[in-house]
């Protein structure tokens, strides 16, 4: 499985995603997070993209980390097609979501598969959960998760309730919620990796910070990969859906920066970010 420092966000690229993800992938990343969610993913594209990969660049499935989400039905738009039945049981709807996934993305597994969110309730959730667990344990998912939890009473739930401990949360990760402290520390506490996007677009003002503009100027990078690296140092995998290839280029970069000399910023930012 290809290891996930950072993962290309395919989000609203519409149909610019089969072209964004063979150009990520060129330039250095290795995991990939879409949904089964028309509503604001285009699986069926990044699905085509790594078949480009493999024909025409030798990039084999195995060599890329693929990561797609069920969404429930309050997050679908009911105007598009949707990847299941909303009449039948959420056990369905999640089995019928993880073979459109497949059938999308002409693979036979899924590195990771997230709950899209909790669902309405906790006990929709758990049986959501105990679905996600059942296709880990048959080996069609490796990994299994939630995203949009900013409860650590949910994440507590699926394990002593639903039977195992989450694999990976993704959350909104940026200063309009305080950078999620209560959920990141219990994945740092509980070995969860915590996948976080908005790192950038929602953190402005922290990438003005001047210990990260410090930082960037030791260290001969931008801002941009400062953050991304400072992220990376203490349990946070970002997310980047940039559309830039110079970012791109950026992003992947980032995991060589080392900041073992600039710890004096270092520790500003997170006292900034962790009161």
């Amino acid at each position: 499985m290809a290891t996930t420092k950072i993962i290309y966000g395919t989000a609203w690229k519409k149909e610019r995603t089969t072209a964004l993800v063979v150009s990520a992938v060129l330039h250095g990343f290795r995991a990939v997070d879409t949904a089964c969610q028309p509503k604001h993913y285009r699986e069926d594209l990044v699905g085509a993209a790594l078949k480009i990969l493999q024909h025409d660049h030798g990039i084999r499935r195995e060599d890329l980390f693929i990561q797609t989400k069920y969404t429930p039905i309050a997050g679908q738009d009911q105007s598009q097609p949707l990847p299941y039945d909303p009449q039948t049981d959420i056990e369905t709807q999640i089995k019928t979501s993880v073979q459109t996934s497949l059938s999308n993305l002409h693979t036979t597994y899924l590195d990771s598969l997230l709950l899209h969110s909790p669902l309405r309730t906790l006990a929709d959730t758990l049986i959501a959960w105990r679905t996600l667990m059942s296709l880990q344990d048959s080996g069609v998912v490796r990994k299994i998760g939630v995203s949009n939890a900013y409860d650590i009473a949910i994440l507590a739930a699926l394990e002593q309730d639903g039977g195992r401990r989450a694999d990976v949360v993704q959350n909104r990760w940026f200063e309009g919620n305080g950078w999620d402290n209560d959920v990141w520390s219990y994945c740092q506490r509980h070995g969860i990796q915590y996948q976080s996007f908005w790192t950038l677009s929602g953190s402005p003002n922290l990438l003005h910070h001047p210990s990260i503009r410090a930082i960037a100027s030791a260290k001969g990078c931008t801002p941009a990969q400062a953050l991304f690296r400072l992220a990376q140092l203490h349990g946070v995998t970002p997310l980047s859906g940039t559309t830039k290839e110079q970012h791109m280029d950026d992003a992947v970069a980032t995991e060589n920066i080392d900041l073992s000399d600039v710890q004096t910023y270092v520790a500003e930012i997170l006292q900034h970010i962790r009161p």
